[in-house]
């Protein structure tokens, strides 16, 4: 496990580069699906503190910090942090950037135990090899009444056995096209690597879990969900006839959670 780690953050530090090039202050995917929800659902009040954990290159980081927030960001690729540094000088300086990998419990409980009003991990859980150290940490974090966000593709319909499918039929004379997923070995798939973002210089691993698993690790670590939504791309006619989740607008391509610490029972 410790060496999977290693070679994935020495992928990410590879990429990160274009990754930020291409991501700049978000795709269409943080823009329209994860950026929205995860505001919707944190709710963030200005002056909270808030952890971004996995901030990649900042983007999300810095819409907190315009929302009023103080900003830890973290990520365990030491050249995504370079990049959202220099995005942030640029912004005034408001967040604190470390490197911090969250797959290691010491070095995300060192941004500061009982420290953040909220927490975010938005796209990266599924990069991860291991989730079970964050969400162990995340209640050591949080003051009391904090919560937790995390967004990641959809288990059910976005995975690493997904296949975006288009299908033309005869329905009496008239032609009807259909657009649709297709998803084999929902329950078991082992870390695959695959393309992230078109063009980038190479592939990253991604690590499926099934709903059950994930809210599952979330529960065990004292977790209760308390807020869920499943966003797709608004009607575009720009999009018609095209096969991509744009077209799919009856089937969420992302999941975005909200947690909270369990209350202790007398």
């Amino acid at each position: 496990m410790a060496a999977l780690t290693r070679e994935t953050r020495e992928i990410w530090d590879r990429k990160a580069d274009f990754w930020d090039e291409r991501m700049g202050d978000g795709n269409d995917f943080q823009r329209v699906l994860v950026g929205p929800a995860a505001e919707r659902l944190l709710a963030i009040r200005p002056g909270e503190t808030v952890a971004d954990i996995c901030c990649g290159n900042g983007v999300f980081a810095r819409r907190l910090a315009e929302l009023g927030a103080r900003v830890v960001a973290a990520d365990f690729s030491a050249r995504f942090i370079e990049r959202a540094r220099a995005r942030e000088s640029a912004a005034g300086g408001r967040i604190d950037y470390r490197v911090a990998d969250a797959t290691d419990a010491a070095q995300v409980l060192g941004l500061g135990e009982g420290r953040f009003d909220a927490a975010v991990c938005n796209m990266a859980l599924m990069d991860m090899t291991t989730i079970a150290p964050l969400l162990g940490a995340i209640p050591r974090l949080l003051k009391p009444g904090g919560r937790f966000v995390f967004a990641v593709p959809h288990p059910c319909f976005n995975n690493n056995e997904t296949r975006l499918v288009h299908e033309r039929e005869d329905r009496q004379g008239t032609l009807v096209e259909r657009y649709g997923v297709q998803v084999a070995h929902y329950l078991r798939q082992p870390p695959v690597k695959g393309m992230g973002m078109p063009g980038e210089p190479l592939p990253h691993y991604y690590f499926h879990r099934p709903l059950g698993e994930l809210l599952g690790a979330c529960f065990a670590a004292g977790l209760v969900l308390d807020g869920l939504e499943e966003p797709t791309f608004p009607p575009d006619p720009a999009h018609a006839g095209r096969l991509n989740w744009a077209t799919l607008q009856g089937i969420p391509p992302v999941l975005v959670a909200r947690l909270r610490p369990a209350a202790p029972v007398n």
